[in-house]
């Protein structure tokens, strides 16, 4: 037989929520009525934005220090991109700028060669300078040109400025230059000003010539002007070979020793010119015959 169940008793707890709600419910029509009719609310809001907005920036403070790391780092890459660009561009433009430089200074140089010649109205051949020799004890000049494209044994070489020496051998392809500065090398010139014979010997140095055993007496003067002679019939007549930079005794009083500043640039260029008209009566004399081995016989010769 069943027991008979009587209705449940409410417990407090379910009754405290159901007022609780009750209460929120009628708070909140109390505000929407209010709210519609004073429009008070808005107010409170608005006043609750502004007060919030400090939360608000400090909120995105890091999505925006992101954004800006971002942006820095890729402005920072785009900048150092187009600075690398820039320097490149730089170095190009300075590079072709000393190449133009370079083509500038050769055309002139070239020009001053081809000027020379006509000056001197004489039959030329321009020769490329392979090699440069410029030992003390040694001065020569090796030229990418030879008995191939008629390049001989004993022909003149002249630059811009003057005389530069002599082809001692010649080779199908290349041929080798004795510079006037060989120590072992003289050249017969004469003062342009008073056309006193002398004889300048080569030192070693690529700039400095030396006359021996000028005498006392001879009308010869520092700043004078020396060129070839043509005694010997090695070098054609007329063509510079220097300026007489000082004059000072010998060793012995009886004679003078003059220092000579060369007048062609034999440290520098990259062409020569080969004087192919030569004097037709006789042969040259061999290059060791055009090399006096007794200095004080040749001057007194030139004399």
């Amino acid at each position: 037989m069943s027991h008979y169940a009587g209705p449940a008793t409410p417990r407090s707890s379910d009754v405290t929520g159901t007022l609780r709600l009750l209460a929120y419910l009628a708070i909140s029509v109390a505000l929407i009525v209010l709210d519609h009719r004073g429009d008070w609310l808005a107010q409170v809001r608005g006043h609750a934005s502004v007060a919030m907005q400090p939360l608000w920036w400090l909120a995105g403070l890091p999505s925006r220090l992101g954004e800006d790391l971002r942006d820095d780092a890729a402005t920072r890459t785009r900048l150092a991109e187009e600075n690398r660009l820039l320097r490149n561009e730089l170095l190009l433009g300075a590079a072709r700028q000393a190449r133009l430089q370079v083509e500038a200074e050769e055309n002139a140089r070239l020009r001053g060669l081809m000027g020379a010649a006509e000056r001197g109205g004489q039959d030329v051949q321009l020769a490329p300078i392979l090699d440069v020799d410029l030992d003390p004890t040694r001065q020569r000049l090796m030229l990418n040109a030879g008995t191939a494209s008629g390049v001989r044994r004993g022909q003149a070489v002249i630059d811009a400025g003057g005389l530069v020496g002599q082809v001692i051998e010649a080779t199908p392809s290349t041929a080798t230059v004795l510079l006037l500065t060989d120590p072992d090398h003289a050249v017969p010139v004469a003062v342009a000003r008073t056309g006193v014979r002398l004889i300048v010997y080569g030192t070693g140095r690529s700039d400095m010539l030396e006359l021996r055993n000028v005498p006392l007496s001879s009308d010869v003067r520092a700043g004078d002007v020396v060129i070839t002679s043509g005694l010997g019939g090695r070098f054609p007549p007329g063509f510079p070979v220097g300026t007489i930079a000082a004059l000072r005794p010998d060793d012995s009083r009886a004679f003078l020793v003059g220092d000579v500043d060369a007048a062609a640039q034999l440290d520098r260029g990259r062409d020569v010119l080969l004087l192919r008209d030569q004097p037709a009566s006789a042969a040259p004399p061999p290059v060791d015959e055009a090399i006096p081995a007794d200095p004080a016989a040749t001057a007194a010769a030139a004399e």
